[in-house]
């Protein structure tokens, strides 16, 4: 029974970081579908093409050359290394030693050196990262929103990924100089073209010394990776997950077209061409127009909040934020979330009702300073890596300041009068509009 103890706590360890892995993503999904339906279902091969070619293949990443292309490093070798994940929970509950390299023969080794190289060129990358945060300190990261939590959530994941991949390099250089002294617990395989050049901080201890630090090694290794799989629900990084589905659903219409409320449309319509008719059964009025709280927005516009990596590349570019402006596109999607986060914890502390807060997304989170600041240019849009949508839910919370609340700028309502009035944004009759040409 005790030589199965090992095999027993790893099991107990896989199945309670499942259960929590598992909970968290159910808790966003019900925190993403409190937001209004959306059909987005449409054109699904072109769909899965853009998905393909944004998340999966990085392809709005590398705009930015290095900063993508060493984002990249670290993507492929987060995903291939998981090849290696699989093949230690095995181990772990097999009680078996490299599981896969019987079956594999040589491309196993390969695949082994394959694994040690990204995990190198991972921690080139992540120093590279963290020296542009915290020493280079590029303006982006250093705006009011990325103060406190923002800053240390994206230096705790470098730090994350330092360890994981020192550990792994670590487990492998133990293990390599073990194939050699104890040929009978750990068998001849892999190649390490890496953790060679760890092996020789570990000569000269015994074998009994050597087993505890590879089996240490491999244990912190893959909690690490329980922690970290579950630190994600906490983290900027969750967008690790929701880019594909997030890339999948994003809009395909020309980035320039706004969305038209068929009831407004209607109504204008039927002022402008009294011969026209509003379609039996359109002209219901709808509860409310625009958006004032996470509630009234649509369910992909939730999950562009939760996939958000806070890179700022939308506010880099955004024309307002750039001349001083307070808006920050990145911000707009940040509150979006921790709105959306507060109202998840509401239900969890009521079993699933939601119980009035008295907090809403718009003046409690995003000021109306901020939303009159977009030019509405869509550069923000354009500049998401994984296509992610501030504006349309900027649009929809000045919708409602506009259509319920009467709460445009004084300059907005006066430039609409002059249109209703003249034809024109300026205070002149249309009468005297080419007077100037007198002169």
């Amino acid at each position: 029974m005790i030589e199965y103890l090992p095999n027993i706590l790893f099991f107990i360890l896989l199945l309670t970081s499942s259960c929590l892995f598992f909970r968290n993503l159910n808790r966003i999904r019900r925190n993403i579908f409190l937001g209004k339906d959306l059909d987005r279902n449409d054109q699904r091969s072109l769909r899965w093409k853009n998905m393909i070619r944004v998340a999966l293949g990085q392809s709005k990443m590398v705009s930015r050359p290095i900063a993508g292309t060493l984002h990249v490093i670290v993507y492929v070798g987060f995903i291939l290394i998981n090849i290696e994940l699989l093949e230690i929970i095995l181990d772990g509950l097999t009680g078996k030693h490299r599981l896969f390299a019987p079956y594999l023969g040589s491309i196993y080794s390969f695949l082994i050196a394959v694994f040690e190289v990204l995990a190198f060129l991972v921690l080139v990358a992540v120093f590279f990262f963290w020296t542009r945060r915290n020493v280079l300190k590029i303006k982006r990261f250093l705006k009011d929103e990325m103060k406190g939590w923002p800053k240390l959530d994206a230096d705790i994941i470098l730090y994350f990924e330092v360890v994981l991949m020192l550990l792994f390099l670590s487990m492998n250089a133990t293990d390599s100089i073990l194939q050699d002294l104890d040929p009978t617990n750990y068998i001849k395989a892999g190649s390490f073209p890496i953790s060679q050049f760890i092996a020789p901080l570990f000569e000269g201890i015994s074998i009994e010394n050597l087993r505890i630090l590879e089996r240490s090694f491999w244990w912190i290794h893959i909690s690490g990776i329980f922690i970290f799989m579950n630190y994600l629900y906490y983290s900027k990084h969750l967008h690790i997950l929701l880019a594909f589905p997030n890339t999948f659903y994003a809009n395909l219409n020309s980035k320039g077209k706004f969305k038209v409320d068929v009831n407004i449309k209607n109504e204008v319509q039927s002022m402008m061409d009294p011969s026209f008719l509003i379609p039996e059964g359109k002209n219901t009025v709808p509860d409310k127009f625009g958006a004032s709280d996470v509630f009234d927005l649509n369910w992909v516009q939730l999950m562009n909040a939760y996939s958000c990596t806070e890179c700022g590349r939308c506010t880099s570019v955004c024309p307002a934020n750039i001349t001083g402006k307070k808006l920050s596109p990145r911000k707009i999607m940040m509150d979006t979330r921790d709105r959306l986060e507060e109202v998840g914890e509401n239900l969890n502390s009521n079993k699933g009702v939601f119980k009035l807060d008295q907090k809403q997304l718009l003046n409690d989170y995003v000021s109306p300073e901020e939303l009159w600041a977009c030019t509405s240019c869509n550069a923000c849009v354009e500049a998401c890596p994984i296509e992610i949508d501030p504006l349309s839910i900027i649009m929809d919370m000045r919708q409602y300041l506009v259509m319920e609340q009467s709460a445009a700028p004084a300059e907005l309502n006066s430039m609409m009068g002059n249109i209703e009035n003249n034809g024109a944004p300026w205070p002149f009759s249309n009468q005297d509009r080419l007077q100037w040409a007198d002169e």
